[in-house]
């Protein structure tokens, strides 16, 4: 994606500066840098060591080519600096001070939704390879980073286009901290190359990037359907596995639902491509037209990618295709879908054999190891005829990649891989904008819903915990009375007066547990609506001595 060229714009009266950089996407905590994620570019803020910002969530958007804005929520702000805040006097001791940082490390902080991912817009494909996760692995990945010790909720979604973990994060700079080196342990890539080309979101921003994710705003192919099906398939593998919980699956099938709508209520998907059918536009770009029809294709694996790869090029007009495939069950399937074409199996062992009689070999299997490397092609016979342009193509769909980078050496071979089906995408580039805008309004929509349903359970603790303190008042006091009512009193006298207490409870009850509904159907602020829940916990002493966040890390640490 093309970078925004550098700029600085001044910051308050101080001199900082914003620069837009085309190296790194992703917020960056570390130093004096933060880093904030853009579809297209990133941009670095760079603050001298004298003034610190505290800033929650930032996140910089491209609305259409050429405007710009920044969105800061909740607040960015230039913190006083370490001399000025110690020239203040302080009525507290040291040690009262310390104790109240400790007790307030976790009680000043909420759990967070956060994203952490590599993806197109942000990584080359040789970082992207080396931090895919098949899918099979998913539900142990939950496992491994539901036991780092600030991460309670989790779920991946990796694709050949992105690898992303979302999290809900008991501590939002110890749980990003946390997942990074998981990562870096589990692909061997250092920690300051994943910060190099990572990008962070975090609570709303977090749930607007899934929700374009599920819609197909942020695919390298604007609108294509098979990022859906992939975001379902998390929710499908995720069921029933300890850490896949309430906001991180409620997120998810909420994405689904936007995704669904987006489709249906816009043009997001009319005219729309998949990687597969760029891949197949590429190859077709880089025949002679004359060839299109009679270039032999082989087509590597035929798993859903595999299958769309014969699809498109049936489409185009090829007769005859090879398929090489472990098995032949599912290439008899598609034989028999696809009739006006004549679709050969071949085995794996056949491999070199087939791409020797090959003019454009397409590679999209699941397989973790190189398929073709420099010195297997280098072994293949003499180049294609001049028919086809005298080069054999290998188009690479796969992630990891099957061919190796270092074939495109060889003269008369030319290698692509899903990166390089940008120059396809990059066609009617206003018409794709255009269709995103219309998204944009659904999207916004949903997120405000999804977001108003996360902040409601906020309250839900202190709600069950005002409705079991006003329980054991009442039965305690109605305990308490029905020995002074007499040993003749009856079944209908009892339960008259059972439901008189309940009755006086709810009442009660109403109007503080009115003041506690974040449902999106009042016009309290969600500022407001936590002011009355710490007011309420203070009044009838529902908090604990510790925090539920604080408590939470502890039993982490006790269980290893």
């Amino acid at each position: 994606m093309a970078a925004a060229s550098g700029f600085a714009t001044s910051l308050s009266s101080s001199a900082s500066s914003i620069v837009h950089s085309d190296a790194k996407s992703g917020v960056d905590f570390s130093g004096n840098a933060l880093r904030t994620r853009n579809s297209s570019y990133c941009s670095v803020a760079c603050f001298p060591p004298a003034n610190r910002f505290a800033c929650n969530s930032l996140r910089y958007k491209v609305l259409m080519p050429g405007t710009h804005s920044i969105r800061l929520n909740p607040r960015c702000e230039v913190a006083p600096n370490a001399a000025e805040i110690r020239s203040k006097p302080s009525s507290l001791s040291a040690l009262e001070l310390l104790k109240t940082s400790a007790a307030d490390r976790y009680t000043k902080e909420t759990s967070s939704i956060v994203v952490i991912g590599l993806n197109y817009h942000t990584a080359p494909i040789e970082i992207r390879e080396k931090l895919s996760i098949p899918e099979a692995q998913w539900p142990q990945v939950i496992s491994e980073l539901c036991a780092l010790n600030h991460i309670e909720e989790a779920a991946v979604l990796s694709t050949c286009n992105r690898m992303e973990i979302y999290v809900v994060a008991l501590s939002q700079h110890r749980g990003i901290k946390e997942v990074t080196e998981w990562m870096s342990k589990m692909s061997s890539v250092p920690v300051s190359e994943i910060q190099e080309h990572r990008f962070l979101l975090s609570n709303k921003d977090a749930t607007q990037h899934l929700f374009e994710v599920s819609s197909g705003l942020d695919s390298l192919v604007l609108g294509e359907g098979q990022i859906l099906s992939q975001v379902k398939q998390v929710v499908k593998g995720g069921q029933g596995v300890p850490g896949f919980d309430r906001k991180i699956c409620g997120m998810f099938k909420h994405a689904i639902t936007v995704g669904k709508r987006v489709r249906t209520e816009t043009s997001i998907s009319t005219g729309s491509v998949s990687v597969s059918s760029a891949a197949v536009e590429l190859a077709m770009m880089k025949l002679p037209e004359s060839s299109h029809a009679t270039a032999r294709m082989l087509v590597v694996g035929a798993g859903k990618m595999g299958k769309l790869v014969i699809k498109h090029l049936a489409a185009k007009g090829c007769k005859r295709i090879v398929v090489a495939n472990r098995t032949e069950d599912k290439v008899a399937s598609i034989r028999a879908e696809i009739k006006d074409v004549d679709i050969e199996y071949r085995p794996l062992s056949e491999l070199l054999t087939c791409a020797a009689e090959a003019d454009v070999v397409f590679t999209c299997t699941a397989s973790k190891n190189l398929i073709f490397s420099k010195e297997q092609v280098e072994g293949l016979p003499s180049p294609v005829g001049p028919h086809v342009g005298g080069q054999r193509l290998f188009i690479d769909i796969s992630v990891p990649r099957n061919v190796g980078s270092s074939v495109s050496d060889i003269e008369n071979v030319q290698v692509y891989n899903v990166d390089d089906l940008k120059e396809v995408v990059a066609a009617n580039k206003e018409d794709r904008l255009r269709k995103a805008m219309e998204a944009q309004a659904i999207i916004e929509e949903e997120v405000n819903q999804f977001e108003a349903w996360k902040d409601s359970l906020e309250t839900v603790p202190t709600i069950k915990k005002l409705r079991a303190y006003a329980e054991r008042i009442r039965a305690s006091e109605l305990e308490k009375c029905m020995p002074k009512m007499g040993d003749d009193i009856t079944k209908n006298q009892k339960k008259a007066i059972h439901d008189l207490s309940m009755g006086i409870v709810n009442k009660l009850l109403h109007g503080p547990m009115q003041h506690l509904r974040c449902d999106g159907t009042d016009t309290r602020s969600l500022s407001e609506i936590l002011e009355n829940m710490h007011a309420l916990n203070r009044i009838f002493s529902l908090d604990n001595d510790i925090s539920a966040l604080e408590q939470k890390v502890r039993e982490k640490l006790l269980e290893k």
